[in-house]
């Protein structure tokens, strides 16, 4: 099977251009203006990077589903092997796993819809054939779909493949994810214009009084890098994945603030959204 890839002559700028939401019923949800970063995020950048071994390791991450909450929530931490972990709790009152695998599935077909996730960073999006079923429960509509997104972490220009896979490949029981109570999305990352993958994220979201709780953790870099399909690291693609098994602290920083401001941005605007959606079923 070919891999799919996105569209190579799209154009990709910050922001919303004249007109560009013109038409759209959700036009109204789009808000440059971005909150502050919470004071717990401040907190764990100024902390600077925490001890590997409070992190918590991709191959026990089945353990988010667990009450109470990990040494490290709030924060990252570089390894040896040039990899980086991150991690971020974002408070989301009104809001609902449900909500969350709904946004997971509706924003991705279209750059308008994820440019209002993150009006400072966010320039493009593409759901090569069209993201699920509409029958479908929300979080069936985007498993096994790769999203192809372009956008800024910190200053950095990235072409990204994030490409969905079923929670319990990642080590969650999913007889207890019921969508009104929890959910977890997971994802491999990669780049959309080169066949390499080079991390994994988690945003694992659970009632709590008064809406829901995102738990977001990212394993980048270093041992997480690794091609896509029978091809070799070398040449082109070996000097690419060179690029990315090396982070610093520079990249990890701007990772947590990128996480926490896009997810804090969501929060403000997905419980209206969602339920105009609902009223309306929208497109």
């Amino acid at each position: 099977m070919t891999e799919p890839r996105p569209d190579p002559t799209r154009r990709t700028h910050l922001g919303m251009r004249p007109g560009e939401l013109a038409g759209k019923w959700y036009a109204k949800y789009w808000n440059p203006v971005m909150a502050p970063l919470p004071e717990h995020i401040r907190e764990a950048i100024d902390r600077g990077p925490q001890a590997p071994p409070l992190c918590l390791e991709l191959d026990d991450v089945g353990a988010l589903e667990e009450a109470g909450y990990q040494d490290l929530e709030n924060g990252y931490s570089l390894f040896d092997d040039g990899s980086m972990h991150i991690a971020t709790v974002t408070r989301m009152p009104r809001v609902s796993p449900e909500m969350v695998d709904w946004w997971f599935w509706w924003h991705a077909s279209e750059t308008q819809r994820y440019k209002l996730w993150y009006p400072r960073a966010h320039l493009y999006a593409q759901w090569p054939g069209g993201a699920g079923e509409r029958s479908a429960p929300y979080r069936e509509r985007y498993i096994g779909g790769t999203s192809f997104v372009d956008e800024y972490v910190g200053h950095v220009p990235g072409r990204l493949a994030i490409r969905f896979v079923r929670p319990c490949s990642m080590g969650f029981s999913e007889d207890r994810l019921d969508p009104q109570e929890a959910t977890a999305v997971c994802a491999t990352v990669g780049f959309s214009d080169a066949p390499l993958d080079w991390g994994h994220l988690v945003h694992h979201v659970r009632r709590v009084d008064g809406g829901a709780e995102m738990r977001s953790r990212f394993w980048m870099g270093g041992g997480h890098v690794s091609p896509r399909g029978e091809v070799s690291l070398s040449g082109e693609l070996g000097k690419v994945a060179e690029g990315v098994r090396n982070l610093g602290d520079a990249q990890a920083r701007a990772m947590v603030v990128h996480c926490s401001q896009e997810m804090n941005h969501l929060a403000e605007f997905l419980p209206d959204i969602f339920d105009e959606f609902k009223r309306s079923e929208h497109e």
